[in-house]
């Protein structure tokens, strides 16, 4: 392993963030263009604020949305949890609804296909989708996945994960960590250019990758950037490396100068690029009393856990030690054999949660521990849905309502927002820790107001979780 440190020891020192975004917000603005943001899961929300997000959507509420909201908002397709043929479906579906959105009310947008800041994701199959979508070529797409808050850093064309926490100045190659190891998006390289060739089946050659490198970014600043993507041609992928907000205020700069000129590209981020290419200010951290208020709740909170990942396992095991909370577990052997003991548990753990609520406790919700691997990558993704079905089911048996909602895991997020409350809508109110998402829901919400915090499976200390639940209560 190598230090943040010694692999940036050579290189001048980062452009200042905040000497650069009032250029970057002017040049949005001059663009006229808004920010699309497609998300395959929830946590693409955790850098900004003040942001909205659909989780359902057509035609018509496109439109009305690219007229109101003219620098950026979301859309959930939540298609990480989904098989490649139906994700890329609905991607392209999406695609085709916004240009008609566009077209019919004289607006323009840009694609921003936001994924997992770990590689992990529909990649390349999504880009195509959106190109189809569309009907038009680009000459590029940018690959961003560094995620300062989570700890992800890409030098060198290498993608690294900062370990064994977000703070830590250690680096691990991205294929080396646990991420790497996924049974739907596993990967063996952290070699972007290498992963590139590889995840699109030689469709690419590694050679045939761009690099925007942190020296061109440092000492040539936005011009050089603008310089190297004039060059790019035939959609090829463009690695972006970054360790922080301004090598990536550099690059934003330069692409908003290359596409002033007429050069078009796609985006294939994590989240942290989207905050500056959508030009939204640095917010602190919100407060507890701004999420939850001040008067304290009488019912308990309610925390529900799907993500297996071992990080969120240790903030599992740390906050079933709080005296407040009680741990109920949803047997996943027993909902992947039967769909209906699945549904006999989801309204027996909702009533027991009930109980548990009017007494002031914070149930927390947890998948068993064993992973479930299937044999290929589709029954992984099938028996992934069946489990977030078996959690939304126990939603759905709750009457009493909980002070607030803690949904730990990309996918558990949406399906308990979506699936589970029937959330349409929401508003990103900014973040309770760094990459930690909160929301209030919209859009018949069935617990409407009550503040709903996205808490991503792989960003946080072992205590973080822990830390959350007891700022909220």
């Amino acid at each position: 392993m190598e230090t943040l440190t010694e692999l940036t020891a050579r290189l001048p020192p980062q452009p200042d963030e905040a000497a650069l975004f009032p250029r970057i917000r002017e040049m949005v603005t001059q663009s006229k263009r808004t920010l699309v943001v497609i998300d395959d899961d929830p946590t693409g929300t955790q850098t900004v604020a003040d942001v909205e997000l659909l989780l359902a959507w057509d035609e018509a509420l496109l439109g009305e949305t690219l007229q109101r909201e003219r620098r950026l908002f979301y859309l959930l397709t939540n298609s990480r949890s989904m098989p490649e043929q139906e994700a890329s479906a609905l991607n392209e579906t999406t695609a085709r609804q916004l240009k008609a959105a566009s077209e019919r009310i004289g607006g323009e947008f840009v694609l921003a296909s936001r994924s997992d800041s770990t590689l992990r994701g529909h990649y390349p199959a999504e880009i195509f989708a959106l190109e189809h979508g569309i009907g038009a070529t680009y000459d590029g797409h940018l690959l961003v996945p560094a995620f300062f808050e989570g700890g992800r850093y890409t030098i060198n064309d290498t993608h690294y994960v900062a370990t064994p926490v977000a703070s830590s100045e250690t680096l691990q190659p991205a294929h080396e960590t646990p991420y790497a190891k996924d049974s739907a998006f596993g990967y063996s390289t952290s070699s972007l250019p290498q992963w590139v060739e590889k995840k699109s089946k030689g469709y690419w050659r590694a050679e045939q990758v761009v690099s925007l490198d942190l020296k061109l970014i440092r000492e040539g600043g936005p011009e050089a950037v603008a310089a190297r993507l004039r060059t790019v041609a035939g959609g090829v992928p463009v690695v972006v490396n970054a360790t922080g907000y301004g090598d990536l205020a550099v690059v934003v700069l330069g692409v908003l100068q290359a596409e002033a000129e007429g050069k078009r590209f796609i985006y294939r981020t994590a989240a942290s690029f989207v905050r500056l290419r959508g030009a939204v200010a640095l917010r602190p951290l919100l407060q507890p009393h701004e999420i939850v208020g001040s008067t304290p709740a009488t019912n308990g909170g309610l925390v529900i856990v799907g993500s297996y990942v071992p990080g969120s396992t240790k903030q599992l095991e740390s906050l079933l030690a709080l005296p407040t909370v009680q741990g109920i577990e949803l047997p996943v052997q027993r909902v992947i054999e039967s769909e209906d003991d699945a549904h006999t548990l989801s309204r027996e753990l909702g009533q027991q949660m009930d109980t548990l609520l009017q007494t002031g406790v914070t149930p927390v919700v947890y998948t068993s521990r064993a992973v479930q691997s299937g044999t290929d990558s589709a029954e992984f993704l099938a028996i992934g849905r069946r489990i977030s079905r078996a959690l939304t089911g126990i939603l759905h048996a709750i009457r009493l309502q909980p002070s607030f909602i803690v949904a730990k895991g990309g996918i558990t997020s949406h399906d308990v927002a979506q699936r589970g409350l029937g959330a349409e809508r929401a508003r990103v109110l900014g973040q309770l820790f760094p990459g930690v998402p909160v929301w209030k829901l919209e859009g018949g919400s069935r617990f409407g107001g009550i503040p709903y915090i996205v808490f991503p499976g792989n960003v946080g200390s072992p205590e973080s979780l822990k830390e959350a639940v007891q700022a909220l209560s």
